[in-house]
Parts: C-alpha cells; structure tokens; sequence
C-alpha cells in the first residue's frame, strides 16, 4: 500500500514538490498534519497522511469513526457523503437516513451503517471542493483507510526517515457511539496495545472534545490525552457545561486530572478581534501553570480561513499570509500546531 500511495504522489507531482528546508528540527513546538496535508490532497487518505510525513509533520491526525463489524476508520465525520461517493452508489441509497448526532439531526449516510468490506467499495472525495478545487481532481483515487493502515504508514515511514512520526487520533462522536454499542474507547486502547503504541512514552496523543471519553480512556491506556475546546459551546457529553468554564484556572485543574493538555481553537491563543492578530491571550500562561500542554488548532493557508488583515487578495482559495498567523502562534508559547500545511508550519519553526 505504501508503494502504491508513493507512486501516486510521484503522478501528481506532489513528492517532488517537497521544499528542501521542510526538515523536522525534533524540538517544540510541534507539527501535527491535521487530517494529513489536507492543504493539497484529500483528507484522511493515505496519500495526504504520507505527503504530512514527506513534509516534516511530527504527528498525522486522524479522525477516528466505528463501522458496523466494529473497525477503526479514519473519516471527518460518521456521516460521509461530503467525503466519498456514496451517493453515486446505487447499491446503497437505501441507507440513506436521518440520525440524531450530539443532539441535532444529520442526514446522510453514516460508517456505522457499512461493513470494512462495503466501505472499501467506495472512494474518497475532497470534503472542499469550492475552497480547494485543485484537490478535487485527485476524487475517486483513493479507498478508506482503516487507523491499522495510518499507524503501519507511520511506522514503515518513520524506519525511512529515521525518525518517529506519532499518530494523534481524534475520538468522534464517542457519547453516540457508546449508545450503538459500538465503543470507541476499548477498541482504540486494544489497536494501541496491538501495535505496542500503549505507554507513557508512545508517540501518540488521543483528542477528543469529550471529557468522560477521555476519562473512560485514562483507565484503559496510560498514553498521552488531550481535552479539545472550541472557541464557543460546550462538549456534547455534558450537558449545560461551556468550554468557556474548561479554560478558568479551576476548569484547567479539573483537566489536568485526566489529560495531559488541552487542544484549543485559534481564538483563544491569539485576540483575532477587527480582522487582525493581535497580542495572545492569557491562556497559554495559564495552561502551562496547571502543567498541561497547548496545542492551537487548525492553521491554513487560504484567505478563507484567514484573519481579514492576513489575506492576499480577494479570491477564498488564494493563498493569504499565513506564515504571519504561524509566527504569531509560535511566539505565544504553544507546544503543537495543527495545520492542513504541515510544511509551512515546519518552515515557519526553523525561522523561514
């Protein structure tokens, strides 16, 4: 698999367009290539995991979802008709539904609903067709990976580069889940002990915007967790409970009894107030107080997902000026950055 995923990065022309200063320093802060280097191929394929690697990431993410024979896959959501053809799929429109997820009606078509075999029937499909057309050629090209796949990229990748590349899987939906009975927390902790990734010192973080998914899994793995926390709302799990209350200095003790860190939204790093970066906030100060670990999320390089005073031009999917955004991040103090463009975020860290 791994070859074949190399020679189609060799067709697209993306290996060789690896700049030649995007090498790992092995200090702080670091890379995590969210979703892959999901800045240039489709997301959670094993193409766009490997392109992360090439590009110095430290970490790949993926997103972690159950299907129906209870195998890990990676996918953004359960629900998947924005990231894979199913809907092209005669075979299958009868499993179209509507779903409660995390308290709000979803329709689609939902891994859970498909066996590994099914849903390696299908392709996957770039999930930003409109900010990233150039990525939606590459449609069609690649099947579903299962989180046994990613972890044995990373491994065979970091025996060739002589150096660990860490997986960082995200729990989704683990609440809904566990309400199917189809649990991530023990099949995530059990895929870890199999590959011998289960200590302290694995290079693995588990995310998950759900607190008691991360306290269920502190007592089945000692690896490293991370409490997720949105710039609004509150986790699903836990119902009237804010963010806004996880990041006071008793809200990030609370955390710190069962993470090992907290992964925070861009806003809450640095005042983006009136279109601009401003002077970071407070909160990683505070965070490294309580002796948990900050990682921002997500860093891209469109105009988009830019503050109005970073962008270049008028055009969504131009590229705007993100290695001011990552300076800015850096100069805070985190210790990790998600980007769909690990590249530039590693050629920003060694001072490009």
């Amino acid at each position: 698999m791994t070859g074949l995923t190399r020679r189609a990065l060799a067709a697209a022309g993306l290996a060789a367009a690896l700049p030649a200063h995007a090498q790992v320093t092995g200090k702080r802060p670091l890379v995590i290539a969210h979703r892959g280097a999901s800045g240039q191929l489709p997301e959670h394929t094993l193409s766009c995991y490997l392109l992360a690697i090439q590009q110095g990431a430290d970490y790949i993410e993926p997103d972690l979802v159950v299907t129906k024979d209870g195998i890990l896959v990676a996918r953004h959501e359960n629900e998947i008709s924005a990231t894979t053809d199913v809907a092209d799929k005669p075979n299958f429109a009868r499993r179209k539904k509507t779903k409660t997820i995390d308290g709000k009606p979803v329709e689609g078509w939902f891994v859970e609903d498909f066996t590994l075999a099914e849903l390696k029937t299908l392709r996957a499909r770039e999930r930003l067709p409109k900010i990233r057309p150039a990525n939606a050629k590459y449609d069609g090209n690649e099947a579903i990976p299962t989180f046994h796949q990613i972890v044995e990229l990373a491994r065979v990748e970091s025996a060739k580069a002589k150096r660990t590349i860490g997986v960082y899987p995200e729990m989704k939906h683990p609440s809904y889940f566990r309400s199917i009975g189809l649990a991530l927390e023990p099949r995530l902790a059990a895929a870890l002990k199999t590959q011998s990734l289960d200590s302290r010192s694995s290079p693995v973080f588990v995310q998950s915007f759900e607190p008691e998914s991360l306290r269920r899994f502190r007592r089945l793995s000692p690896v490293r967790r991370v409490q997720l926390i949105a710039a609004e709302g509150g986790p699903a799990d836990e119902k009237g409970a804010r963010y806004a209350d996880m990041l006071t200095p008793a809200g990030l003790k609370a955390i710190k009894a069962y993470a090992d860190g907290i992964g925070v939204e861009l806003p809450l790093v640095l005042n983006l107030d009136d279109g601009a970066v401003g002077p970071p906030t407070p909160l990683v100060a505070n965070a490294h107080a309580a002796g948990l670990q900050v990682h921002a999320w997500t860093v891209r390089a469109e105009n988009h997902f830019l503050p109005a005073n970073l962008r270049r031009g008028t055009a969504p999917d131009a590229y705007g000026d993100v290695h001011s955004l990552l300076r800015a991040l850096y100069a805070a103090g985190i210790d990790g950055v998600f980007s769909d463009f690990p590249w530039v975020a590693v050629q920003v860290r060694g001072g490009k």
